[in-house]
């Protein structure tokens, strides 16, 4: 993700606080902590968080989401002058039980249930809507319990008004209202403002899209297309599927005036891009050849890493605005443009974010701060700068106004996106390889890329992949460099003076300014 991490250049007001409690059996309560051992004959409620420590009611516990299936539909604003539609959605959700279970929960914000059916009957459920305490949970009695290891499916419809939901910071994300449909971007845990979910990135899983639209619109969401559009009564149902396992903060569904474009990358892989008609000219322009350097980019980073790890990839580029790009699964999204350095950071997700992603929100370094090193990577590669001229850069940014003091490795919810996530990060990892040598280096993150994927991992697992790949201890290194406030002391780096081929066109840190 790009966009966030030097400043907020706008500030939205924060919408009222409004505590709303629908319920067939009653408001739900309790804090988000595991929930006790069991002796294997014992029922308990699932815990309503998944216990992570910037976002404790976000995600779940007691289960594990095996596959979503969600029938949207979604009516634009009428009116471009007011930003609020109206979505409907049947959830079809398949899980499978971690514990013995009486009742579960989701995560949805904003929107109101109608029906809950598990396994083909009527359920009970209540739901909490607390934007005071960031607590949107819905709960459901299940009955007969569900012991562990039994999978159910459980279908929830739902609906309500749309707007433009605002994360900790006051940035836009999750069903995100535009005038012409909805730019759909979830990180951190935004995911429920438009379905049901799970929204822990520990809880990948596979996913169904079935989008209805009025004809004329676009909908768009990971993976591939299933059919071809059809068309009925002036509403046009665009069907997705994603085979990959996802964490919830991946997905999409974003909807507007797209036009589709189908490209092959390396080894058949689909590339399929949407660009909005509203990016015009200039936009346009940039749009176009940072796109066509796709196929080239994956090639480029298959030969450092491995091969590309999903079914598809390619690009939404909306002329709305959420002030960044996102690295949704197989297909981010950009805001008004894509430009070179955005779009091979959002591609470096897919390795680092995507098919590895952090187990808790405190490792977000993992993401960014290997997408912001891919991008010094790729800048050397086309000849923009070398990678000391890169670093140098890089150390020069954290040197002023003591940006050193933040601890990277646990930032603090609200600095999830700031500079020094992104550059400190980069900077550490090319230490990294300075201390241990570039064979030893490219090793670990093939290493880390394949017992990871399609999971999640925590930075004291990065550490000790690396220090295997090594065959050296480096505690105090990742101390340095990840959690001490002081300047670390610097690698040995040589820097070729004439290297920058491009000349203004140079790449450095403090153009980046627009990417998760």
């Amino acid at each position: 993700m790009i966009g966030q991490q030097f400043n907020w250049a706008m500030r939205r007001t924060t919408i009222a606080v409004v505590l709303v409690v629908v319920a067939s059996v009653g408001a739900i309560s309790g804090t988000a902590q595991a929930a006790p051992a069991h002796d294997g004959s014992r029922y308990s409620a699932g815990a309503p968080g998944s216990g992570d420590e910037y976002f404790p009611f976000a995600g779940n516990g007691g289960y594990d989401v095996l596959h979503y299936d969600l029938a949207l539909r979604y009516t634009p604003p009428t009116n471009p002058a007011v930003l609020t539609g109206r979505l409907s959605g049947v959830a079809t959700i398949t899980l499978r039980a971690k514990q013995n279970l009486r009742s579960l929960n989701f995560d949805l914000r904003g929107l109101g249930v109608t029906s809950v059916q598990v396994d083909g009957k009527p359920a009970k459920w209540s739901q909490l809507q607390d934007d005071a305490n960031r607590i949107w949970e819905l709960t459901i009695g299940l009955r007969p319990k569900l012991k562990a290891g039994q999978t159910t499916t459980i279908v929830v419809e739902y609906g309500g008004i749309t707007g433009q939901p605002l994360d900790t910071t006051g940035a836009l994300y999750g069903w995100v209202t535009t005038a012409d449909g909805a730019m759909v971007v979830n990180e951190p845990e935004g995911a429920a403002t438009w379905y049901p979910v799970n929204d822990d990135p520990e809880d990948k899983a596979t996913y169904t899209f079935r989008i209805t639209v009025p004809a004329g619109k676009t909908a768009v969401a990971n993976g591939l297309p299933v059919g071809r559009p059809a068309t009925k009564a002036g509403w046009t149902t665009w069907k997705w599927k994603a085979s990959d396992p996802m964490a919830s903060y991946l997905s999409t569904a974003t909807v507007g005036d797209f036009a589709l474009s189908h490209e092959v990358g390396p080894h058949g892989l689909p590339i399929i891009n949407a660009i909005d008609s509203g990016v015009t000219g200039a936009a346009l322009a940039q749009t176009k050849a940072s796109l066509a350097l796709q196929p080239k980019m994956i090639g480029f980073l298959e030969g450092l890493f491995r091969r590309y790890p999903f079914e598809a990839f390619g690009a939404i580029v909306d002329d709305d605005s959420v002030d960044y790009a996102l690295e949704t699964q197989t297909r981010p999204v950009y805001s008004q443009a894509a430009d070179e350095y955005t779009v091979v950071h959002e591609l470096g997700h897919q390795w680092f974010g995507d098919a590895v992603s952090p187990s808790d929100w405190k490792d977000i370094w993992l993401n960014e701060g290997w997408a912001t090193y891919i991008e010094w990577l790729w800048a050397e590669h086309q000849g923009a700068a070398t990678m000391p001229e890169q670093f140098a850069d890089a150390v020069a940014y954290l040197d002023a106004n003591n940006r050193w003091a933040l601890n990277i490795a646990d930032p603090g919810r609200d600095n999830l996106f700031v500079g020094q996530v992104y550059v400190r990060g980069a900077a550490a990892l090319h230490a990294l390889r300075a201390k241990i040598g570039d064979a030893a280096f490219f090793a670990g993150a093939r290493l880390w890329l394949s017992r990871y994927n399609d999971s999640t991992a925590t930075t004291e697992d990065f550490e000790a992949v690396m220090e295997r790949a090594s065959g050296q201890q480096l505690d105090a290194f990742f101390d340095d460099w990840l959690r001490e406030g002081d300047r670390p002391a610097m690698p040995q780096l040589s820097v070729a003076k004439d290297s920058v081929t491009q000349g203004t066109a140079r790449h450095s840190v403090s153009q980046d300014a627009a990417r998760k």
